[in-house]
């Protein structure tokens, strides 16, 4: 369950208001962003999907030839131009979006609402399954700088899926009055339907599965958002279960003939289950609201002054 903010942070509270206030009265294009809004975040997503796509497929032309498709994993620059670069410069695109709005010390500042004790479980149940894939992965199979080319790789990752679900989505959502149950679900939906682009290459019940699990693991990231106060966290959390998958079952959603121990690497995808129980009862206790004046139906315009 939440707990209200301390009264250390009126002061702080009171500026962020006077600002979004100041923000409310814009017109143009920060004007038409800073009103929220829970299709604004779905569209946001559905861009960014296509712009990483698109980026793919462009950059296959001139860096195709160093991808090797049998295994990604077999050289760095595999992994770098084959993974690490179309999100690299999805991140980079995301960024100067958040710029262009003026949110970065919103997005990257301290957060609005603190987070309750039992959500620091939600954030060891993501730490135990990354260790202990880094106990069971083969590395010997992999050369230094496939490794170190692969932690880059997950800190674009953490950048880019962060930034745009919990921080661009997160942010949406709560300019346009929801309270944090809706935000939490709407942006781990956000985040999971991101990853049926798969359905294109993969079996639909692969696919299904990974949706499943974003949502997932979406929630637990939004946990950590708010237990830890600040979106860097998740961001590096996200940054180091990625590539620790990778390198412990060797591929890409997919187990390679690099694959490290099977009692570990099967134990920490056991936590997939965890985390659907634990979801479960975040969505029973997650409450709060950061605009408690604003409800989604109303207009912004309306919605920034207090009820009558």
């Amino acid at each position: 369950m939440v707990t209200p903010a301390s009264p250390g942070r009126a002061g702080e509270d009171l500026e962020v208001a006077l600002i979004d206030t100041e923000h409310a009265g814009q017109g143009g294009w920060r004007g038409f962003w800073n009103r929220g809004g829970w299709w604004k975040a779905f569209g946001l997503a559905v861009v960014y999907v296509a712009v990483y796509e698109g980026l793919g497929l462009l950059l296959s032309v001139p860096f195709g030839q160093y991808v090797d498709t049998e295994n990604i994993l077999a050289t760095p620059a595999s992994v770098f131009f084959g993974i690490a670069l179309p999100i690299l410069l999805g991140g980079i695109v995301l960024l100067l979006f958040v710029w262009s709005l003026g949110w970065f010390r919103e997005i990257f500042g301290r957060q609005p609402l603190t987070g309750s004790w039992w959500m620091w479980i939600g954030l060891a149940l993501l730490l135990i399954p990354i260790a202990l894939r880094v106990a069971g992965t083969n590395w010997s199979a992999y050369s230094s700088g496939v490794i170190l080319t692969m932690l880059f790789t997950g800190l674009c990752i953490g950048l880019a899926e962060e930034l745009l679900t919990r921080g661009l989505a997160v942010n949406l959502l709560r300019r346009a009055g929801y309270g944090e149950k809706a935000v939490m679900l709407l942006s781990s939906l956000i985040f999971a339907l991101m990853h049926s682009v798969n359905a294109f290459t993969q079996p639909l019940l692969t696919v299904g599965l990974t949706v499943v699990y974003a949502f997932t693991f979406g929630i637990m990231m939004y946990l950590v958002l708010r237990v830890t106060g600040s979106i860097i966290w998740p961001m590096l959390v996200h940054a180091a279960t990625d590539p620790t998958t990778i390198l412990g079952t060797g591929g890409v959603d997919a187990h390679g003939a690099n694959a490290g121990s099977d009692g570990l690497i099967s134990l920490a995808g056991s936590f997939n289950f965890v985390y659907i129980v634990f979801a479960i009862i975040a969505i029973i206790f997650v409450k709060g609201k950061v605009y408690p004046d604003r409800h989604p139906s109303l207009r912004h315009a309306d919605a920034g002054a207090p009820k009558s």
